[in-house]
C-alpha cells in the first residue's frame, strides 16, 4: 500500500473509475446481446429497436473514453450489418 497521501488518493480515484468503466462495458454488452437475441429470433422490428438502443450505448461509452472511437465504430458497423442481413 502507498504511504504518500496523493498516491493513496490516486488508488481510490482509479478504483472508482474502474468500477464506472466496468459498469459501462457491461451495459454495452447487455444491449449487444439483446440485438443478437432478436436476430436469432428472426424479429426484424425488435432487432431494429435493439440496434438503435445499442448504438446509443456504444456511442455514450466512446464519448466517455471507455471505448476508442474506432472500436465503437467497428462494433456499430458489425451490429448494423448483422441486423441488415435478416429480412
Amino acid at each position: 500500500m502507498a504511504n504518500i497521501k496523493s498516491a493513496k488518493k490516486r488508488i481510490l480515484v482509479i478504483a472508482t473509475k474502474t468500477e464506472r468503466n466496468k459498469a459501462a462495458r457491461s451495459r454495452v454488452k447487455t444491449f449487444v446481446k439483446k440485438v443478437y437475441a432478436a436476430i436469432e429470433a428472426g424479429d426484424k422490428a425488435a432487432a431494429d429497436t435493439a440496434l438503435k438502443e445499442a448504438i446509443s450505448e456504444i456511442s455514450k461509452a466512446a464519448s466517455k473514453g471507455i471505448y476508442h472511437k474506432n472500436t465503437a465504430s467497428r462494433k456499430i458497423s458489425r451490429l448494423t450489418k448483422a441486423v441488415n442481413k435478416i429480412a
